[in-house]
């Protein structure tokens, strides 16, 4: 193969000029070996998102920098959210419940980090996840304690006590979060 490669690529006045580079990517291609393309985590992010069926056998998992792509103010959203909306989702977080002093609630927000919305300002809106179990049964809070919500996303503004909100969740699933 080395001595093909050196022929190629120094071939003769007026024959076909080959590089090296095309050489190989020629041989790998007649070999059937696909040729390599630079990982692209975003781009593979989105296909696995995509494939997902986002149910709740098998809920798109999304990270409050993910959920950062939306600009609250115009309204865009990035490729990810928008495969996302109207899909079963997963996300990390803690709860605020919208009533003082609550450990279960049908509604309540999620929040990236403990202690958002008690003191002011609150998180921005696409740091905020409005959530309303779906059954009606309230949910058991977990107060400092991070959690993992699953649910159906729906990319909208809502108005709760502490301000905009730029995400609803129609809640099925509250359980405390694994670190393993």
């Amino acid at each position: 193969m080395v001595r093909m490669i050196s022929t190629l690529s120094t071939s003769r006045p007026g024959t076909l000029r080959v590089s090296v580079a095309s050489a190989v990517l020629l041989m790998l291609s007649a070999f059937g070996a696909p040729a390599a393309s630079p990982a692209d985590p975003a781009a593979e992010l989105r296909a696995a998102i995509r494939a997902s069926a986002g149910t709740a056998d098998d809920p798109i998992e999304l990270s409050w920098r993910q959920l950062a792509g939306l600009d609250y103010r115009t309204g865009e959203l990035t490729e990810v959210l928008r495969d996302a909306d109207g899909k079963v989702v997963k996300i990390p977080g803690f709860t605020v419940p919208l009533e003082d002093f609550a450990e279960r609630a049908t509604e309540f927000l999620l929040v990236p980090y403990v202690g958002a919305c008690v003191h002011t300002p609150p998180p921005p809106p696409n740091q905020l996840v409005y959530i309303e179990m779906s059954d009606g049964e309230p949910a058991q809070l977990y107060g400092w304690d991070p959690v993992w919500m699953e649910g159906t996303l729906k990319i909208e503004m809502t108005e709760s006590v502490y301000g905009s909100v730029g995400f609803v969740v129609e809640g099925t699933r509250l359980y405390p979060y694994d670190y393993e």
